[in-house]
């Protein structure tokens, strides 16, 4: 344009462009899989929700099976339930039903398995709960563990680890049984547990809230495997579930594949952290293989051997006098080490006496009228 003076003078306008964004760790053009994208807006959780509902359906049938009020007479807590009522604190300190009841319900128990090859037990006993205080505590952690697991792997991968690790946990079970039952639903919840690790593992580099998960890990894990120390709750389903989810974690794991920029500005390769894009890239497209096909290799061993073990009864308790500590702590009304126990039993009028053959305590009930199978836990009980 021309200026005052007659002199021409010209203004060259630059179009100048915003400056980049540079992350600290990646690029700004690196991107999620659309398909992971896709089923994380999902937001899909009917697998969790439908094994929550069989879970409860299963406990409720127990309680109405085992109708404390009828077949205990009335010796029961919690009276006003009715039927519902649950075996006195003495008897199940979880609030749930009598070991003959979750017994005839499908739960474990050595003989059973070892010697009658009652294997159909395996399948029943990881949906059987001890009580409504582990019904409760497991199922909200099952909800809140499962339900952001689903939403990142999908419903048929979590699917298809919980029913496997409820298996797994199962047969875990099934080389450490006493006389007593013990219900496996813990499994499937561990399997979870060892799911959410592999995610961690695997996918550190990814994880925008460490510290939260771990936390939430560590928590859920551990409230947990407390409660698995009292009666009919078996830890070493937990440890076999945890197994295999994590192994099956591994296998079917979905990692978060990243794109590289196709065009980076020169001069800021190492800004943009390249390094660690590369170092997670070659993980990505090298290690995955190798660690889901040694992850499945290792659990479908375990899983044979587990289940070979189980049909030719070999029991680990002969051969690991601490192992059933694992299981439980001692205490006054139970102890960890048991056998099979036997009772005498002496009627007179309206009284009934039981005396333990192994150590001679004994208890008089003011009835008469109960099944051999109540006898069988009142004699468990003295004894």
């Amino acid at each position: 344009m021309a200026a005052e003076g007659g002199s021409d003078q010209f203004i060259d306008i630059v179009k100048l462009s915003p400056p980049a964004k540079f992350p600290a760790a990646f690029p700004q053009d690196l991107k999620v899989a659309p398909s992971l994208k896709r089923r994380r807006s999902g937001g899909d959780t009917w697998v969790v929700s439908v094994f929550v509902i069989i879970h409860v359906g299963v406990f409720i049938a127990t309680m109405l099976v085992n109708d404390c009020w009828t077949n205990s007479n009335g010796d029961c807590a919690l009276k006003t339930l009715g039927r519902f009522s649950f075996q006195p604190l003495s008897e199940n300190p979880l609030l749930g039903p009598s070991q003959s009841k979750l017994e005839e319900m499908g739960a474990l128990r050595r003989n059973f398995v070892t010697e009658y090859h009652q294997t159909w037990r395996l399948f029943t006993s990881p949906f059987l709960h001890a009580g409504l205080f582990h019904l409760l505590l497991n199922l909200c952690s099952i909800i809140f563990i499962g339900i952001h697991l689903e939403r990142e792997l999908g419903p048929l991968r979590i699917g298809v680890i919980y029913a496997m690790s409820a298996f797994g946990g199962a047969l875990m079970a099934s080389l450490f049984l006493q006389h007593t039952p013990a219900v496996a639903s813990s499994g499937a919840l561990y399997g979870l547990l060892g799911t959410l690790l592999s995610e961690l593992i695997w996918n550190w580099e990814l994880q925008t809230k460490r510290v939260s998960a771990i936390v939430s890990f560590v928590f859920v894990f551990v409230c947990n495997f407390i409660l698995g120390f009292l009666p009919y709750v078996d830890n070493f389903a937990s440890i076999g579930g945890f197994v295999s989810g994590f192994l099956l974690g591994s296998v079917l794991l979905l990692s978060r594949n990243l794109e590289l920029p196709k065009v980076p500005i020169k001069g800021t390769l190492f800004d943009y952290g390249v390094k660690s894009y590369i170092k997670l890239k070659l993980k990505q497209n090298v290690d995955r293989p190798v660690l889901r096909i040694v992850s499945f290799i290792l659990f479908s061993l375990i899983l044979a051997g587990c289940l070979v073990a189980v049909l030719h009864g070999i029991n680990i308790n002969s051969y690991c006098t601490w192992c059933p500590y694992v299981d439980c702590i001692p205490y006054t009304s139970w102890h960890c080490q048991n056998g099979e126990t036997s009772c005498k039993t002496m009627v007179s009028d309206d009284q009934m006496t039981l005396t333990c053959m192994g150590n001679g305590n004994f208890r008089v009930f003011p009835f008469t009228n109960i099944s051999r199978t109540r006898i069988s836990d009142l004699c468990n009980l003295i004894c």
